[in-house]
This record gives C-alpha cells, structure tokens and sequence, in this order.
C-alpha cells in the first residue's frame, strides 16, 4: 500500500511538472485566433450527390458523395439505412452496406448491422469544400488505390 501511494506521488509530480512545461510551449493549429464556438456545417459548401468518389488509400471508408444534412442516426433509428440496407438498395440505386457491417469484433456473422458499425459516420464522413486545417504532402503508393 506504501509502495503504491510512493509510485502515485511520483506520477502525479511528474504530470502536474509536465504541464507547467508543455504550457508555454503549447500552439494551436489556429494560431491566436479565439475559437467562439463549434462551427456549424452551413458554413461549408455541401458537394452535390455524385457517383462513388474515389479512394485515397487502401481500407479507407468510402466518402459519402451526397449531403446528410437532416439525417437522423439513433440507437432507434438509421436514415442511412433507407437507403443503403441490403434489401433497398435495388430500388434505390445506393451502395450496398458492406458484408463486414454484419460482423462482431470476433468475427461471428449477424443478422442485422453489428452495433459497432452503426453509426455511419463514425467512419463514413461526406465531401465538403472545408479547408485542411494543415498542409499535406500525402500521396497514395501506386497500384494501391482502385
């Protein structure tokens, strides 16, 4: 019991040590500008509904080429789901939910989405014309991308 009050002590010295360090050395990716508030995504130009847009590396979520502006996903309700389920997507024309949605983390099949995959856009982000908050030099090795 001594021995873990020691070890806490320590820890806790060193984390409040620490941040008086990383304080003044601290910078945002926003420079000194004052954030009022979240943004919210009317400030953004919705991209219009297109074809499947392409990918950028592999296992990457596709993007969502249409807005989702109104859609409402609940743990009682998935509007994606109108759309995109299996047994809709014939009379709608969308992209079917992939296999894998309808897996546990074990890997066993189920019958409906795997509640660790239902909520759409916790992977799946629509296209905007929202400016990159930082530069970016990637570029996708070849033949990686289809």
């Amino acid at each position: 019991m001594k021995k873990l009050a020691c070890i806490l002590g320590m820890l806790l010295a060193f984390g409040l040590g620490a941040i008086g360090v990383q304080a003044d050395e601290l910078k945002s990716l926003r420079g000194t500008e004052a954030v009022s508030g979240d943004v919210t995504p009317e400030h953004y130009r919705w991209e219009r509904d297109s074809r499947p847009l392409p990918r950028q590396f592999v296992q990457q979520p596709p993007l969502i080429p249409h807005s989702i502006k109104g859609y409402n996903v609940t743990t009682e309700y998935n509007k994606c789901l109108d759309c995109h389920s299996w047994d809709r997507t014939a009379e709608t024309g969308a992209t079917k939910v992939s296999i894998t949605h309808f897996k546990t983390r074990g890997g066993t099949e189920l019958t409906n989405i795997s509640p660790r995959r239902y909520f759409c856009q916790q992977c799946h982000v629509p296209q905007t014309d929202a400016k990159p908050l930082v530069g970016s030099s990637f570029k996708p090795a070849n033949g990686l991308v289809k």
